[in-house]
């Protein structure tokens, strides 16, 4: 549901926020090949963090276009290798990540773990594919095209400095209400200051932000290549729908009720490490990450991880294998198991494939006619993690949903009852306090404080719902596996505004 982009592995896969210690910890649990685009994450946050939307370049360095092309990777899945203008680095490109490489001599390359990648040249001196760490991959095709759009916020033209100007949102045929800012409260140069310093680099690598106020869209901004219609991966954001489409299952009857114990709807498994605890596993205990089950990742010392279950053959067994490690209910545990099993177990209540499901019991009701989920919970998913992607105007009605108790446009589409268990505190996750599948904090703007709830993913994915100020905030982005600017942005460029009235 998130993945740790370009890893070839699950480390890091579903987390929101890793602190460097834990990460530098992680990693050492992954094989060569897996550290070797893992760091990349790590150069890339620095170059991240320059931003700076210079004046580019007329095309990408001639020395470094020999290498641009499509090549094999991981799990039959391919990447591409395209030079930037914008800083004159080479990045590799994987499921619409960017990863840098720094050059180091004559077709040698190095990430910030310090591997060298070698790209290997037939008789007549063209590229043919790259070697590391002893495993070898072909270049497919040179046939390949970069946007200049991906490299930059906006356009950039040195004669025409970047000036922002609002623009209400249009009203198209989504379904979604829009306004003006006029009466809002929100502070039109704050945004405006916003804008400048996603554009400038300041706040790196922000993709879109949308800001739904009293139940009407009234900022959307995207930047790069994105646009309105830009599908967008949510990541672990994916476990508030997750999370929604259980509690509609159970509304229905589908599922008995959140007390239902989980491994009796899985009889197909004889499980590794049998056990009472096991037994006891309600999917309450999935919805609150507290299943019990030996898999944290903030502890590389647990026995399960995203690694070895994206490469398992059943992310399901898998999870349900894993020895207990105290019992369920009773500690909260960031187990990106927990939800693939409980999306499993609604598809064999349902009798149907999850993303059908949703497309009938939530995507449709909403008006979201356009998405993307393969939800595979095997190998073959490795890549691309079983999360979903939507447009973010479409996870803006997601968070107005919420909002607005469960009602779409009148529709009660998943019950106030059950929207109000989602966001109520039943456990605590890293620290922070935890509803059924959903974040429960609080962002401080100046000297106040404000409470919401937040579907978020790694990258910078999030969808703010804070009831107090009848207000929806999504921001999308791409710092994945470093601190993305998000929740900053939330805080002073939008909550602030609040603190003048």
């Amino acid at each position: 549901m998130e993945q740790a982009q370009g890893s070839g592995g699950w480390l890091g896969t579903f987390a929101y926020r890793l602190d460097l210690a834990g990460l530098l910890l992680s990693i050492a649990r992954l094989p060569v090949m897996n550290k070797w685009f893992f760091f990349l994450f790590l150069g890339c946050a620095v170059l991240a963090q320059r931003g700076a939307a210079q004046p580019a370049a007329a095309s990408a360095p001639p020395a470094l276009r020999e290498f641009q092309g499509r090549y094999e990777y991981f799990n039959h899945t391919t990447l591409e290798l395209a030079a930037s203008p914008r800083d004159g680095l080479l990045y590799a490109l994987i499921a619409g990540s960017r990863y840098p490489l720094y050059p180091i001599g004559p077709a040698l390359f190095r990430n910030a773990s310090q591997d060298t990648v070698r790209f290997q040249r037939d008789a007549a001196g063209k590229i043919t594919g790259y070697s590391v760490s002893g495993q070898r991959f072909r270049l497919l095709t040179r046939n390949v095209q970069f946007p200049a759009a991906m490299w930059y916020p906006r356009p950039v033209d040195a004669a025409h400095p970047f000036a922002y100007r609002y623009t209400a949102p249009p009203r198209t045929t989504d379904g979604l209400p829009v306004g003006t800012l006029a009466g809002t409260g929100l502070d039109p140069q704050l945004l405006a200051t916003m804008v400048t310093k996603i554009v400038d680099g300041t706040l790196p690598n922000v993709h879109s932000v949308l800001i739904i106020k009293e139940g009407k869209l009234v900022f959307e901004e995207y930047f790069y290549e994105y646009g309105r219609e830009s599908l967008h991966p949510l990541r672990s954001a994916t476990k508030s729908i997750v999370s929604a489409l259980t509690v509609v299952a159970v509304a229905q009857g589908l599922v008995p009720g959140v007390q239902a114990p989980v491994v009796g709807f899985f009889p197909e498994y004889t499980l590794q490490h049998p056990s009472p605890l096991k037994q006891a596993i309600t999917v309450q205990d999935l919805l609150t990450n507290q299943s019990g089950l030996d898999y944290d990742i903030s502890d590389p010392k647990a026995a399960g991880n995203e690694v070895a279950m994206g490469n398992s053959r059943d992310w399901v067994k898998y999870t349900l294998d894993l020895p207990m490690r105290e019992a369920p209910g009773t500690v909260g545990r960031y187990n990106s198991g927990n939800p693939i099993t409980l999306g499993r177990l609604v598809e064999k209540q349902a009798r149907q494939p999850l993303p059908e499901f949703a497309r009938q019991h939530l995507f449709g009701p909403l008006g979201i006619t356009r998405f993307d989920w393969r939800f595979q919970p095997d190998s073959s998913s490795a890549e691309t993690f079983c999360q979903v992607s939507l447009r973010p105007r479409d996870m803006a009605k997601f968070g107005l949903l919420y909002l607005d108790q469960g009602r779409w446009q009148g529709r009660q589409v998943v019950p106030a009852t059950w929207v109000t268990a989602s966001l109520t505190k039943h456990s605590v996750v890293q620290n922070v306090d935890y509803g059924y599948l959903w974040w429960l904090k609080y962002l401080d703007a100046g000297s106040t404080r404000y409470y919401g709830a937040a579907a978020q993913g790694n990258g910078g994915q999030r969808i703010w719902v804070l009831p107090q100020q009848h207000l929806v905030v999504v921001v999308t982005g791409g710092n994945y596996n470093q601190q993305s600017p998000s929740d900053e942005l939330i805080a002073t460029y939008v909550l602030a505004a609040f603190n003048q009235e």
